[in-house]
């Protein structure tokens, strides 16, 4: 059975998405921890990232780096926290954070409810500042 998020790469759930190319997708979390909360996710369903080959992880760190130098420019925050926990959905994921403190990068508080307007805006700021940096994986 897909992962649910197979099934949001596949169109089959929603997804506000900031970044696409053959080899992964970022979208915002509908738990953020913080605003403009990322994952970047391979295509491919990986359950553990120890078992993802070099070049994909290489990928995945790289597309996590472009995510983050975005959250920082558009969010103005201390810094880009990364978590890899995959404890909760089996499908490698790299949350991309943008924080300013550590205690943003607790689970016990991600949201439960998002307001949709404000996580579009804040995937738009995302946007942006990758198409202004001439990123090819801005996903429109």
């Amino acid at each position: 059975m897909a992962t649910i998020f197979t099934r949001i790469i596949e169109g089959e759930i929603p997804g506000t998405f900031v970044w696409r190319d053959d080899v992964c997708v970022s979208f915002l979390s509908v738990n953020p921890l913080n605003r403009g909360h990322a994952l970047v996710v391979p295509r491919v369903e990986i359950d553990h990232w120890l078992d993802a080959p070099d070049d994909l992880r290489n990928h995945l760190f790289d597309v996590a780096h472009t995510i983050g130098l975005a959250q920082y420019e558009a969010f103005s925050v201390e810094r880009i926290g990364v978590i890899i926990a995959g404890l909760e959905v089996p499908h490698l994921h790299i949350h991309v954070v943008p924080v300013n403190s550590e205690s943003q990068l607790n689970f016990a508080n991600a949201a439960v409810d998002v307001d949709r307007a404000d996580m579009e805006a804040a995937a738009e700021e995302v946007r942006e500042r990758l198409e202004a940096a001439g990123e090819s994986g801005v996903a429109r």
